[in-house]
C-alpha cells in the first residue's frame, strides 16, 4: 500500500510540473464590438440588400457561407491555406491573394473576426465576413510607414470573401 501511494504521489507531482505554455499559444479574445461599430456593420448590410447574414455569437460580426466545406476544421493553431479579398465598405480592396494563388499562416496570428469566424467551415468552405473594427483593425487602422497612408482607416468595417483551402495542424 505504501508504494502505491508513493508511486500515485510521484505522478501527481510530475504531472503538475508541466509547463503551462505546451501547446497552442493561442487564446481567442473576449473582444466584442460596441453598440455604434454593430450599427456600422448591419446598416451596410443593408444598404447592400445582403441576405442570409448570421451575427457571431453577440460579437457584432455577421457572415454568410456560401460554401461549408468538409468537417476539417481550423482551430487557433492550425495553419490555413487561404484565398480570400478584403475591401472597405466603400469597395476599395486593400488586400487579396493574386489571381490563382494563396496565403498560409497560423490562424492564431490574424485579426480576431478571422480567429472566431474561419472554424465556422471546413476545407473547401467558403464565407463572406464583415467584421467591426474592435475585431479587426479597429482604432489604429493599418499605417503604412512608407507611404504614409492608411491602408485601413481606423474604425474601419472590413468585408472578407474567404476561400479556405486546406487546414494543416490542429
Amino acid at each position: 500500500m505504501k508504494y502505491v501511494f508513493g508511486l500515485v504521489m510521484a505522478v501527481a507531482v510530475l504531472t503538475a510540473c508541466k509547463k503551462k505554455n505546451e501547446g497552442c499559444p493561442y487564446e481567442a479574445e473576449n473582444t466584442n464590438a460596441s453598440a455604434q461599430e454593430e450599427t456600422m456593420v448591419t446598416d451596410y448590410i443593408s444598404a447592400n440588400n445582403i441576405t442570409g447574414a448570421a451575427e457571431l455569437g453577440s460579437t457584432g460580426m455577421y457572415y454568410v457561407i456560401d460554401v461549408q466545406g468538409n468537417t476539417n476544421k481550423p482551430a487557433l493553431c492550425s495553419t490555413v491555406v487561404v484565398k480570400y479579398t478584403g475591401k472597405l465598405t466603400n469597395g476599395t480592396i486593400f488586400d487579396q491573394t493574386q489571381s490563382g494563388a494563396s496565403a498560409s499562416f497560423t490562424l492564431g496570428t490574424v485579426i480576431e473576426g478571422w480567429n472566431r469566424s474561419l472554424p465556422l467551415i471546413g476545407e473547401g468552405g467558403k464565407i463572406r465576413l464583415y467584421i467591426p473594427p474592435a475585431l479587426g483593425y479597429g482604432e489604429y487602422g493599418s499605417f503604412n510607414p512608407n507611404t504614409g497612408i492608411y491602408v485601413i482607416p481606423k474604425n474601419a468595417v472590413l468585408i472578407f470573401d474567404i476561400e479556405l483551402v486546406s487546414v494543416y495542424g490542429y
